[in-house]
């Protein structure tokens, strides 16, 4: 599985709208989320009609116009979405549920790659289907805060440091991290 920029708009876009509605921001207009994303315009409207197709995003016309989450953010499963845009969830399609494909494998019944791939199908859909919108959205206002916080006391101290990828950045650290 390969998180397309499609996919990858259609997270981040749920969870501004989920932000917005947890922080009692009502609706946000297209431009404006648009800017805060650093999304393309075009494509976002694309992508905002795909979601309001499925029923997770509703659209309102006007000057005060714009897109909000169409439902509670706890009824938003992180994996649905993902499926609905970008399709199966499998890394081959002999692998997948929702997509089988014939292989070109002589055994397929047998064949430890397919074996190997369907667990890491499944440890992918475990992990999506477990969150919902509302537990990215918590997460990322808790970290947003813990940085804050981090902010503040580093104030007066300026430190620049070049960000990688740290397991401690990661989604189930963060989740499991306590509120300070």
């Amino acid at each position: 599985m390969k998180l397309t920029k499609r996919g990858e708009y259609a997270l981040r876009t749920l969870i501004r709208l989920g932000i917005a509605d947890r922080q009692g921001e009502g609706v946000i207009s297209v431009s404006v989320l648009a800017d805060q994303e650093r999304l393309p315009f075009k494509f976002l409207e694309a992508i905002l009609f795909e979601l309001r197709q499925a029923g997770y995003v509703e659209s309102l016309r006007g000057k005060h116009g714009g897109a909000r989450l169409a439902r509670p953010a706890k009824s938003i499963k992180m994996g649905d979405v993902v499926r609905l845009i970008d399709g199966k969830l499998a890394p081959i399609g002999c692998a997948s549920e929702t997509e089988y494909e014939k292989c070109s494998c002589p055994d397929e019944e047998h064949c430890g790659l397919r074996m190997l791939m369907i667990d890491v199908r499944n440890a992918i859909a475990n992990i999506l289907d477990r969150y919902t919108l509302e537990h990215v959205v918590e997460v990322t206002l808790r970290k947003q805060e813990q940085q804050a916080a981090i902010a503040r006391k580093t104030a007066r101290k300026k430190v620049v440091k070049s960000r990688h990828a740290d397991p401690a950045d990661g989604f189930l650290a963060a989740l499991l991290e306590p509120v300070t």
